[in-house]
């Protein structure tokens, strides 16, 4: 069987750069390399100040530390890494279309071809290639098609190894994760990338299907656990309008070991680069089948949680005498969920979206997103102006900033140290009536209306 002693992956992303950290750091003989086209990213992740590296994840900075320099590095020589490789992760980007056949739903692969076109012009000896990226099914026949028709006798094996991190926690889930899913067809192959991960993870954990199995477990496992969130959040509305409350509601139900009571927490949506994504991802694929009753099934949870987030900036219009035109909104929070730096689909710019079209003046405050990312975020959407974004908008590195003076606080994002301000002293800066609209249901309601608050949370 082939032995793995050097590793090269694609793309120094929130994937990447986390999984080949905790490989190397388990796997101390072999050679781990990550690469990237981007010169700022992998600077990022060579600078000396750990608290500098491009993705902030609790934990990572000290794998990282462990690691870097020993057998984990970080390039921009893309053909020397896959030159000297056994084995090459592709883990790129797999942004949804925004332009022709599929736009909006489908997958676009245009960095996994560029990455397999690479590997098929500089490989000069046989090599592993495994999909990192999200991807949608039977995309390896189109990785092997591309590999296998270069001429230069070079022998491909593809492996599918999709990720289940969750962003926030992606360190414990790397160490600890409930499964490792490998997808393939040939054994020794499959076997070469069991070894790496046997190195800490327990065989009974690791899993090997064919490759389409793996392919779409990825994106039904986000599938999954997507519908569960906007399930609670369509009785949250329903909960609203009858009395109940949807805490209460979530625990009834989670109480039955055959529901669980994870993934059942009403919020103001779900966001990330995965579950929007996978699903739209699934929806389409369906939809090239004909199987249209199903593609409806699914994309009726993007609906959903888009549903959420426009009701949530709606609710803050209305209760504030439908208008916020020239009002200042506090947000706390801007990234997807709390301790993560990623932005990516998160609530709080489609909230913001919607309330910067009635002109209401919003001050965010995050602990870990740049104002920079903030404004590329908003300008994105290509709503309005970037000067029209950059007038309505202001980014502060200071929550109490934010709030002094504010007609309104939005929590988007559940980060701790929100519910341990001194509230009482928040009151005194804010105009009257003060309100809170609780997007992540974080705050103490009787604490706050004690403290004379307006307070509004999902689902009450």
């Amino acid at each position: 069987m082939k032995e793995i002693k050097k590793i090269t992956c694609i793309g120094a992303g929130y994937v990447g750069g986390p999984t080949m950290s905790v490989i190397a750091q388990k796997n101390p003989d072999v050679e781990v390399t990550v690469v990237d086209l981007n010169h700022a990213r992998i600077a990022a992740w060579n600078d000396e100040d750990l608290d500098k590296l491009p993705v902030y994840e609790p934990g990572l900075d000290a794998v990282v530390g462990e690691a870097r320099g020993r057998n984990l590095f970080f390039s921009t020589e893309v053909d020397r890494a896959i030159d000297e490789a056994d084995m090459i992760f592709i883990s790129v980007n797999t942004p949804t279309k925004t332009y022709g056949k599929g736009k909006g739903q489908a997958a676009d692969l245009k960095f996994i071809e560029l990455c397999a076109r690479q590997i098929a012009a500089v490989a000069k000896n046989d090599k592993i290639v495994v999909e990192k990226s999200t991807l949608p099914v039977r995309t390896a026949e189109a990785l092997k098609n591309i590999l296998e028709n270069t001429g230069n006798g070079v022998n491909f094996h593809i492996l599918s190894n999709p990720e289940f991190l969750a962003e926030g926690t992606a360190v414990t889930d790397l160490h600890n994760p409930d499964r490792v899913l490998i997808g393939g067809e040939d054994a020794e192959a499959i076997e070469a990338l069991v070894n790496v991960y046997a190195a800490w993870v327990p065989r009974e954990r690791i899993l090997t299907t064919n490759l389409w199995s793996s392919e779409l477990s990825k994106l039904v496992a986000n599938a999954f656990l997507a519908q569960r969130v906007s399930s609670i959040n369509a009785i949250s509305e329903l909960c609203e309008v009858t009395g109940a409350n949807v805490d209460e509601v979530a625990r009834a139900i989670g109480q039955d070991s055959r529901i669980g009571g994870k993934f059942l927490k009403a919020s103001v949506g779900f966001g990330g680069s995965c579950f929007q994504k996978d699903i739209l991802n699934l929806v389409y694929i369906a939809r090239t089948y004909n199987l249209h009753e199903v593609a409806d099934y699914w994309e009726q949870v993007i609906i959903m949680n888009d549903h959420q987030k426009t009701r949530f900036a709606e609710k803050i219009i209305q209760t504030m005498y439908n208008t916020v035109n020239g009002k200042h909104i506090a947000f706390l929070g801007w990234a997807f969920k709390k301790d993560t730096n990623d932005t990516r689909e998160s609530a709080a710019i489609y909230v913001a979206d919607h309330l910067l079209d009635e002109e209401a003046q919003v001050v965010v405050y995050d602990p870990k997103v740049s104002a920079e990312q903030i404004y590329r975020d908003l300008d994105y959407l290509g709503t309005r102006s970037p000067e029209d974004n950059r007038r309505l908008l202001k980014v502060v590195d200071n929550a109490y900033e934010a709030l002094d003076g504010a007609h309104a606080a939005a929590i988007l994002t559940e980060w701790d140290e929100f519910k341990g301000y001194d509230w009482a002293k928040v009151k005194e800066g804010m105009k009257k009536p003060s309100f809170v609209f609780d997007g992540r249901k974080l705050l103490d309601r009787k604490e706050l209306n004690r403290l004379g608050f307006a307070y509004y949370a999902i689902g009450e």
